[in-house]
């Protein structure tokens, strides 16, 4: 039976990047997002790429339902092999809170999105230290290591979430679990906020993109290679670097 990976947040940026990578080395696919709406569109492009796939709905922050999901998953495929962690605002036009304007219920909102990706290990974890083997996959805001001011409570949730990464990844040394974090600076091409962004430059200015391709083949690198617990891609300095840590 075919390994699976799990992408928890996909769009039509990089989480669909992840999906046709780990598609592409063999492994069986399972969406997950809040909506269906997309659904066929993504399952049809991965079954063009000859990728075996299904696709379910849940928000991450429904924590009964979210484990629902992943025993459904469990149960259809087997086990759950990879999990990617990546699910993004529901309004993405939404402009957080500058920090310096930031109160303590922006935060608690922000940590919402954080919450669900210790669900998601306590769920998956037990299954994959039992077999020894598996990966564990979070994406982050650059925010976390670079101070943004605008974006207030999002670099407090961003920070938290990389911590909560490597640290996993120091805890999970030598027991054939991975986990580690793409820390990510710029519109990702393809997504949804990069469509937002480069649809009114009126009011959003020039804002510099990631290809989702190359942080997905960054993905596959970490979770194979498994000699470092980050990438990073910074696309703001004016120039897209990938560097690990």
């Amino acid at each position: 039976m075919k390994k699976t990976a799990v992408v928890l947040g996909v769009g039509p940026g990089l989480g669909m990047s992840i999906a046709h990578r780990f598609g592409r080395e063999g492994y069986a696919v399972a969406l997950v997002s809040r909506s269906d709406t997309r659904h066929g569109g993504y399952l049809a492009a991965l079954a063009n790429a000859g990728v075996e796939a299904s696709a379910l709905t849940a928000d991450v922050r429904d924590r009964d339902r979210l484990g629902s999901v992943l025993d459904a998953i469990a149960d259809r495929h087997g086990s759950v092999d990879v999990v990617y962690y990546g699910p993004g605002a529901v309004d993405p036009s939404a402009r957080p809170v500058p920090i310096d304007r930031t109160g303590s219920d922006a935060v608690r909102e922000a940590m919402s999105w954080v919450y669900p990706a210790v669900d998601v290990v306590e769920k998956v974890l037990p299954g994959m230290t039992e077999r020894g083997d598996g990966g564990l996959l979070f994406a982050g805001g650059l925010s976390a290591v670079v101070p943004m001011p605008a974006l207030g409570p999002l670099a407090l949730a961003s920070a938290a979430l990389r911590n909560y990464a490597l640290t996993l990844h120091a805890a999970l040394a030598g027991s054939g679990v991975y986990a580690g974090t793409l820390t990510i600076g710029g519109l990702i091409e393809r997504g949804d906020i990069h469509t937002l962004v480069t649809s009114q430059p009126d009011r959003f200015g020039e804002v510099p993109s990631l290809n989702p391709d190359t942080i997905a083949d960054e993905a596959w690198r970490l979770y194979t290679d498994r000699d470092r617990p980050e990438a990073t891609f910074n696309a703001l300095s004016g120039t897209a670097t990938s560097s690990s840590s």
